[in-house]
């Protein structure tokens, strides 16, 4: 697909994605639901996310940020003290310090529980992400603190699903 200006990008929207993730919440947080549409481009992956259920932190001026990563595990599973822990870390495959591992996307600004983004990324293709999952975080990313930024603990997750018969 081409993807060589804001033009051609937007449009990619109304295809079929070559990749998805279906989100779901914790047991703690069970109406946070959504979909990641994963699109391969010319110029890298297009990430479409709408997320529905967030919850809404207290306070006058509390703003309801959500880390948003791709991690290496396959699975949406886990234990009491982790509902997603076998979603692992962060998808790094180079081994890079923290924002930089292939995986960290920027983060989800919840509005009244709902939350859409869209991102263009050259940090991996369809194909290398096929079985890993997207986590969202019950805080905002701070983009510093090793390794993974100090954001909290895994609130949804999904696995991300070729769409396509052959993968990408």
């Amino acid at each position: 697909m081409r993807c060589s200006n804001f033009l051609n990008c937007g449009s990619i929207l109304g295809r079929m994605p070559h990749a998805t993730a279906v989100i779901g919440g914790s047991t703690q947080y069970p109406a946070v639901a959504g979909l990641v549409r994963f699109f391969q481009t010319d110029a890298g992956v297009v990430v479409a996310t709408e997320v529905t259920g967030l919850p809404a932190p207290g306070g006058e001026c509390a703003t309801p940020v959500f880390g948003f990563h791709i991690h290496g595990g396959g699975s949406c599973t886990g234990n009491a003290a982790d509902p997603f822990a076998d979603a692992m870390t962060h998808y790094n495959p180079d081994k890079c310090p923290h924002p930089y591992h292939a995986g960290d996307l920027p983060p989800l600004f919840g509005n009244n529980g709902f939350a859409f983004s869209v991102v263009l990324t050259n940090r991996f293709t369809v194909s290398e992400i096929i079985g890993k999952t997207v986590i969202i975080h019950s805080k905002q990313d701070d983009f510093t603190t090793q390794p993974a930024g100090n954001s909290g603990d895994k609130i949804a997750c999904g696995v991300i699903r070729s769409t396509l018969r052959s993968e990408v």
